[in-house]
């Protein structure tokens, strides 16, 4: 049982951390490579892929979705959708795909005369399933060792959730001191009333007993 509870309080976890892993904003360096267009059929990844651009017809089976392909310093690749969030999930309140777009278009750049970009976005790369971080807004940096602007929102965000935890746990510990554990410190008492009686009567028996034996 010990192990069981373990796996359950550690899968929790991780999936918690999946979740903000996965919504909370993050920042790559890197210089844009190409943009392109795409038409997009969403099948068994339709989790990972946005709503339809506001304005857009919501039940579309399929839709058209910008791309921006990017190269690291290091030399690896990386591929951003560029996909409204509108008013759904996550909250980044994003309308201006098509800026973004053009403003990434404008931002391409060769290794011969690079122009490396901060590209803030959310979201995981999965190759095998064809999911893609979701670009949220592009500038330019002075290079590829150029310093990521502090993460404030993720600070706020996990702080906020780190206090709300802490809140619902000390309230708990309180019900529980309060209502829980005098009841089962009760039902212990009981119990050991109930054996302590039961150890008696045995007793009484076994006395019983042994003086009719001898009476025989």
């Amino acid at each position: 049982m010990f192990y069981v509870k373990c796996g359950f309080i550690i899968t929790f976890w991780l999936l918690i951390a999946s979740f903000f892993h996965y919504t909370l904003p993050q920042v790559d360096i890197a210089r844009v490579t190409d943009t392109y267009e795409k038409r997009i059929d969403p099948g068994e990844n339709r989790l990972f892929w946005a709503q339809a651009d506001a304005g857009s017809d919501p039940n579309a089976l399929s839709r058209d979705v910008f791309f921006i392909q990017t190269r690291r310093a290091d030399g690896t690749v990386m591929v951003y959708r560029n996909e409204d969030t509108g008013w759904g999930w996550p909250p980044y309140f994003k309308f201006d795909t098509s800026n973004l777009q053009a403003e990434a278009a404008d931002a391409k750049s060769t290794a011969a005369s690079p122009q490396y970009m901060a590209i803030r976005h959310y979201g995981w790369r999965n190759e095998f399933f064809s999911i893609f971080p979701n670009a949220i807004s592009v500038w330019p940096v002075d290079g590829p060792e150029a310093s990521k602007p502090l993460p404030w929102l993720n600070v706020l965000i996990l702080t906020i959730l780190a206090a709300i935890c802490y809140g619902i746990w000390v309230r708990w510990r309180r019900f529980r001191e309060k209502r829980i554990d005098p009841k089962l410190e009760e039902m212990q008492d009981s119990w050991e009333a109930t054996e302590d009686s039961l150890a008696e009567k045995r007793s009484r028996l076994r006395r019983w007993w042994a003086a009719k034996r001898r009476g025989y």
